[in-house]
């Protein structure tokens, strides 16, 4: 038990630098949150349960664009899919002896700077550090979501616009450096903007919701990229 409540703390401190990131991403987020009409409240049940930027900018768009629950559920799934891999790894971390519902508890807090703390560990992960890791990053990711929306309810609607712009300078610092590195990235990001852009205009496209069309875009082409331009295994080493 006292292993376990250090290995608890080690988690905690080692999340302290993620919070504090979570929660500036996340009220950005916030901002956007509230022009598509969520409470504080929703925000930070929204926050909680889906612990990603990607997720949680692909759930407000499709607020905003007034689709099904069921392309809420599909985008969602489509843009968190990369944590069921790395859930994965994490599982092959643990002791054999590991009940199922502690490796169930870590999946669902999953992160990709969970992952990245958890898993840079040696030998096999506590689930306890995880847990402390999640206990001071996800509550923040949350409360960043339903302050941001707060803010956006008092503050001046100039104010509100510029602070909404900081979610797609978030999004350029994610594609940009990977981007300069891989000019296969950088190819499949201008194809990206490009097959949006004719899509916007064609007729057949037209009908479709945005984010269905979103949807659809990102299965073609990463489905594409993944069959001509596969990754070697040595590059994973």
């Amino acid at each position: 038990m006292k292993k376990n409540n250090r290995v608890f703390l080690e988690g905690m401190r080692d999340a302290i630098p993620i919070a504090l990131g979570y929660y500036a991403v996340a009220f950005s987020l916030g901002i956007m949150a509230r022009r598509v009409g969520l409470t504080p409240l929703q925000g930070f049940l929204s926050g909680i349960l889906n612990h990603a930027s990607a997720g949680e900018y692909a759930e407000f768009t499709v607020i905003a664009a007034d689709s099904s629950y069921l392309e809420m559920a599909f985008v969602i799934f489509v843009t968190n899919a990369r944590y069921l891999l790395m859930s994965c790894v994490l599982s092959q971390r643990f002791a054999a002896k590991t009940p199922i519902y502690h490796r169930v508890l870590v999946g669902f807090g999953i992160t990709d700077e969970i992952f990245g703390i958890s898993i840079a560990g040696r030998g096999s992960l506590n689930p306890y550090y995880s847990y402390g890791a999640m206990l001071l990053s996800l509550p923040a990711w949350a409360a960043g979501t339903a302050c941001g929306i707060m803010a956006g309810n008092v503050l001046p609607a100039s104010i509100v616009s510029a602070l909404s712009v900081a979610l797609y300078g978030m999004f350029l610092a994610i594609i940009i450096p990977p981007a300069r590195k891989n000019r296969v990235v950088l190819g499949l990001v201008l194809v990206s903007f490009l097959c949006s852009f004719i899509a916007s205009h064609i007729e057949w496209f037209a009908g479709m919701s945005e984010s269905l069309r979103t949807i659809l875009l990102t299965v073609v082409i990463a489905g594409t990229a993944a069959a001509v331009f596969p990754v070697k295994e040595e590059e994973n080493a």
